[in-house]
């Protein structure tokens, strides 16, 4: 039997994490939605507060949440502040996910991360992997949390009936990406360096790891697409994989992105660097099943990303 559509129009609409990148790719998307959309900044509402979250949704009472607030970096970030990732990310989610239930919120979308999978999982990553192996040490902190927050809402749907799902999206980039390389991902990384190693007229840049995993890679506005496809087309207790398909070594990333930006130097790689997983590769055919697909290619996505990125360099110099 198909799934009733949970039609948004007309509905209040709670973005959480509007600020971040995936929650403005979200606001950007909804925007096409005949719905009332509600968003609050840190100093409205601190979602690691769980009675301020509990007084705003007492207040505000969304009928539809998206949940997409998070406390996120790279390798570095995750190595170096362990405690701070699991615990706000484990108050975020629980939080935002008993305030929903507790206030009859009609469905809200739980988002994941694909690094919750097992470091060493069968490629591609298909659903009924999740829990089945050891997680990368370098970021397992930040997965136990989304694990908890999948879980949660699965726990929900069990025990009292709640239209709670969850989506899981593989390597993201698009605008509003963290360019800062101290707490940034690969790919925003490498469009960092390969422009300031341009500027300066360099002869090489290094990249992190030997250049050999294979990451998999999707633009944001894609990924807020999928988020509201699932909103209005998916229940179902078992998270759901959003992602483009197919994937590429980060060499050959680190190629691409150079070429794009127009820097013909050398690109150099240091193994004394950890590499992170491998490979990691998700399935997407419970998605497609459903009828989605992703729309932006890579070189495209990157292309705008670089521009926009040049343009907000240039502007910054110029102040």
């Amino acid at each position: 039997m198909d799934t009733p559509r949970f039609d948004l129009k007309g509905k209040r609409v709670f973005v959480a994490g509007h600020r971040g990148m995936v929650g403005l790719a979200l606001v950007r998307r909804l925007a096409r939605e005949d719905c009332e959309l509600l968003t609050a900044d840190r100093a409205q509402l601190d979602l690691r507060d769980q009675a301020d979250v509990r007084a705003w949704f007492a207040e505000q009472r969304p009928a539809a949440v998206f949940l997409a607030a998070a406390k996120v970096g790279g390798i570095l970030a995750n190595d170096s502040y362990p405690a701070d990732f699991l615990l706000e990310n484990l108050q975020i989610a629980t939080n935002v996910i008993e305030a929903a239930h507790h206030y009859r919120t009609a469905k809200l979308l739980f988002l994941g991360s694909s690094c919750i999978y097992p470091r060493d999982a069968a490629q591609p990553i298909r659903e009924g992997a999740l829990l089945t192996g050891a997680l990368e040490p370098t970021n397992a902190w930040y997965a136990v949390a989304k694990i908890a927050g999948i879980k949660l809402c699965a726990a929900y749907r069990r025990q009292h009936g709640c239209d709670f799902i969850s989506a899981m999206p593989t390597n993201l980039y698009g605008p509003g990406d963290n360019f800062d390389l101290s707490a940034s991902h690969v790919l925003p990384a490498l469009i960092r360096k390969a422009h300031e190693a341009k500027l300066s007229g360099a002869a090489s840049m290094t990249i992190w790891g030997s250049g050999t995993p294979r990451r998999e890679f999707l633009h944001v506005d894609d990924l807020a697409d999928a988020c509201v496809f699932l909103m209005e087309r998916y229940s179902g207790d078992e998270h759901v994989n959003v992602g483009s398909g197919w994937d590429i070594p980060i060499a050959e990333l680190a190629a691409l992105v150079c070429d794009v930006v127009g820097f013909g130097g050398e690109i150099r790689t240091d193994p004394s660097r950890p590499d992170g997983t491998p490979r990691k590769l998700m399935a997407g055919d419970k998605l497609a099943a459903l009828g989605w697909q992703p729309r932006i290619a890579l070189r495209e996505g990157i292309t705008a990303v670089y521009r926009a990125y040049r343009q907000a360099s240039e502007l910054e110099q110029a102040a």
